[in-house]
């Protein structure tokens, strides 16, 4: 079993959708931790959704970073992406299809990036090597 948690703008849902699909088409089973658009945590200030959010990432063995450009610009984002390094959790940053550039913070912090199609982020959840670090787009 995979316990996943998927970094990701709501904005941006559809490519959380897709990366979801991907999932459920392919021979992993797998705990999705996300907090998808549809299912928002329900903190009452900044400092309690915080605190969710650390609950959230805790479980998942896999953190999976959606690295539009758009990840530099969120707070939130930000803030799972430096959870996850500070638990010493295995993140994956998956870059969309035809983007040039990867925000800094993702480039810099994930475990493996890869490109966006389903064998590549499956490949890369399976592929988990307990303190390897592994480049590849």
């Amino acid at each position: 079993m995979h316990n996943i948690f998927i970094s990701h703008a709501w904005h941006r849902s559809e490519h959380y959708k897709k990366v979801i699909e991907w999932l459920d088409d392919s021979d992993i089973e797998y705990r999705n931790y996300s907090v998808p658009e549809e299912n928002p945590l329900h903190s009452g200030n900044k400092t309690k959704l915080k605190e969710d959010l650390t609950d959230q990432i805790r479980p998942a063995g896999k953190i999976l970073i959606l690295a539009g450009m758009y990840a530099a610009h969120s707070d939130w984002i930000e803030y799972e992406i430096n959870e996850a390094v500070r638990m010493g959790k295995y993140i994956v940053g998956i870059k969309p299809w035809g983007q040039e550039r990867v925000p800094t913070i993702i480039q810099d912090n994930a475990t493996v990036m890869v490109g966006w199609n389903a064998s590549s982020v499956i490949d890369a959840i399976k592929c988990q090597k307990s303190g390897a670090i592994e480049r590849r787009i």
